[in-house]
């Protein structure tokens, strides 16, 4: 073998380690960069499969509503105002503004303020009769936390954090895409094992698709 020849063997070998290099490494760090979302997803996935079990360790269903705080609120608003314009305005006074859902208000019942937040939330009940708000705060459970971390979904509030949080979504689902795509190249480069490879991905597909078909 002549010298030119041999140098273009080595120099392909040379690259062919550098891109193996690279994607092991693409794979290792994009799995330790994402491990907290992962470790959250697959254990709120646990917690909302085996809901009812774990249930059984509380004595109710849903997280009990704490009261905190009951306060003089004398602020009247337009009768044309809209609930969610009364609720924002309750909030900004409050300096609790952030994402929040809204019931109620509705024939002069009391209007209340559901203030989303990944830890316990706050229930803010504001009762126009008697100018008073009384604001709750969710006891604090574990799955439920999980559960909602796991729900919790992102560019729907005009709020950064939402927005902020549906990025770290989109970016472990991208994460998710690379692990297999990497994963699949790393295979690849190993002839020895491409038949027991192509087994574990074939049995993958297979499992998959007749779980969707039965379900």
């Amino acid at each position: 073998m002549n010298a030119p020849t041999t140098n273009a063997i080595a120099a392909t070998t040379a690259e062919t380690r550098g891109i193996s290099r690279l994607v092991r490494r693409i794979h290792m760090f994009t799995g330790l960069f994402l491990a907290p979302w992962m470790v959250m997803y697959a254990l709120s996935t646990l917690v909302m499969a085996h809901q009812e079990y774990v249930n059984s360790f509380y004595a109710s269903k849903s997280p009990v509503m704490v009261k905190e705080r009951e306060l003089d609120y004398s602020r009247s608003f337009p009768t044309n105002l809209t609930r969610d314009a009364i609720a924002q305005t309750i909030l900004n006074d409050l300096s609790m503004d952030g994402a929040h859902s809204v019931s109620g208000g509705r024939n002069g019942g009391p209007l209340v303020i559901q203030r989303q937040h990944a830890m316990p939330q706050r229930r803010l009940t504001f009762d126009a009769s008697t100018s008073k708000i009384t604001i709750e705060r969710e006891e604090f459970r574990t799955p439920t936390v999980l559960e909602r971390l796991h729900r919790r979904r992102g560019y729907n509030h005009p709020y950064a954090l939402e927005d902020t949080w549906g990025f770290t979504v989109d970016v472990a689902c991208a994460g998710i895409i690379i692990w297999v795509a990497s994963g699949l190249i790393m295979w690849w480069r190993l002839p020895r094992l491409r038949t027991w490879g192509a087994i574990a991905v074939g049995g993958g597909i297979l499992s998959f698709a007749l779980l969707v078909w039965t379900l």
